[in-house]
């Protein structure tokens, strides 16, 4: 956004964001397209694009002139597409949430421009067309960051809803960023699920030559009308264009900020290998539908929970503030197999009575590990013993992220004692008997 004294000059001029303008100096003129500007940084600077593709700034001040060209008259509009019934296929429903799979660059400003219609993202991909009946619905235009605990429960309710509709699977497209909270939160929220339920993105957009949308598309679909009956994030297996593998909602994480396999399975194998023409391969045990299982939906979430890392000279008085503050649940991020600072030589830094005070209150609160793969134990170190001792719950291999996910859904639907008791219980495979990794 440009500052009030830049856009006041724009509305005066007539000038809009896409419009050809020049931009002129004592010394230098700049002529191009005028840009948006980002949040961060010097307001007061115009961002205009160049003919040769590099975008420039330039600080407005007293002596700036700046005249407009030409108006923007190349207006995109997308093309969107509706799938026409075929009975001889299955009948999924897309749930349309934003993210990255549901944007493409807009290259007269360079921003990039979140699709309108969830038609024009099964444009992008006429294929669906002839692996299954997509019904597409659009719920929310949301980036993953943005999403809370209130996106999580309108979305199983939507995947609720589709499901007693008839659906044969459930895709949803969603920001990569957060997916993995998302798929844990739908894993919990949905009892007794019967269908498939496939969240998938893009790391990048579905008009770049580079994207991952299109086949990430097209295995979501293969797998969503398979006999799975789980919550599953379904991307790239490697940064080729081979495969991808279905991972279990609660045993995925984000491991990579860029790359198109970012998402690997923690502790645990894929579900399934899929490929682009359809084969899927079992790659371990799975849920299959159990029609003597009641479809319930468990979508509410004590807000009220954290997520606490702990580290050398970290303040153990935080938790304190949380219990101030009215929180219901916590989880201790600790390191090693889920170790505190207890038996420290400076005053102040010990983890253990802050932990203490926090249960005695009625927070229940669980500890989980920093690191990546391995599950936590109590029963090795003093350290652990101490804190098991005074009330807080292992989380077995949960991830940090799970356990947080679980913990505020449980608290948002049952009591607190029962939140506790039912914290270290595998409920949607989020814990393993044997973790399963491979570095």
């Amino acid at each position: 956004m440009y500052s009030p004294e830049i856009s006041d000059l724009f509305k005066k001029l007539g000038i809009n964001i896409g419009d050809s303008i020049l931009v002129s100096n004592e010394s230098v003129k700049f002529e191009g397209i005028l840009m948006p500007r980002p949040d961060i940084g010097n307001n007061n600077i115009i961002v205009i694009k160049r003919k040769d593709g590099y975008n420039v700034g330039i600080r407005y001040s007293g002596g700036t002139k700046v005249e407009k060209l030409e108006s923007r008259t190349n207006e995109i509009l997308l093309p969107k597409l509706h799938a026409q019934a075929n009975e001889s296929l299955k009948t999924i429903h897309m749930l349309y949430t934003g993210g990255t799979i549901g944007s493409k660059v807009d290259y007269i400003t360079g921003g990039v421009h979140v699709l309108t219609n969830p038609g024009e993202l099964l444009f992008e991909v006429p294929e669906l067309q002839n692996i299954a009946n997509i019904n597409v619905k659009d719920i929310m235009h949301t980036f993953s960051e943005d999403m809370s605990h209130n996106e999580w429960s309108a979305i199983a309710s939507e995947v609720f809803k589709s499901i007693l509709d008839g659906a044969d699977g459930v895709i949803i497209t969603h920001g990569t960023d957060t997916m993995h909270y998302t798929a844990a939160a739908l894993s919990f929220m949905i009892g007794g699920l019967n269908k498939p339920v496939v969240l998938t993105g893009a790391q990048r957009s579905s008009d770049r030559g580079s994207s991952d949308a299109f086949m990430n598309l097209i295995c979501s679909a293969y797998v969503a009308q398979s006999d799975i009956a789980e919550v599953m994030i379904c991307m790239h297996e490697d940064s080729s264009d081979k495969n991808c593998i279905a991972i279990r909602g609660t045993k995925a994480r984000k491991m990579h900020t860029s790359r198109r396999d970012a998402f690997k399975p923690i502790n645990n194998l894929p579900i399934a290998r899929i490929s682009y023409t359809g084969s899927i391969e079992k790659l371990s045990k799975y849920k299959k539908a159990n029609v003597d299982v009641e479809l319930k939906l468990l979508n509410k979430f004590e807000s009220r929970t954290a997520l606490i890392k702990a580290y050398p000279n970290s303040d153990p008085s935080i938790i304190d503030y949380y219990v101030k503050k009215g929180c219901k649940g916590i989880i201790l991020e600790g390191t090693g197999l889920g170790h505190l600072p207890i038996e420290t030589k400076s005053n102040g830094y010990s983890w253990l009575s802050h932990v203490k005070d926090a249960i005695t209150s009625g927070v229940v609160v669980g500890i989980t590990s920093q690191c990546i793969y391995g599950r936590v134990d109590y029963k090795v170190y003093s350290a652990g013993r101490l804190l098991h001792e005074s009330g807080a719950v292992y989380c077995e291999d949960m991830t940090p992220e799970v356990a947080y996910v679980k913990l505020g859904v449980l608290l948002g639907n049952y009591d607190s004692n029962k939140a506790k008791n039912m914290l270290n219980v595998d409920i949607s495979g989020e814990i393993t008997e044997r973790s399963e990794f491979d570095f």
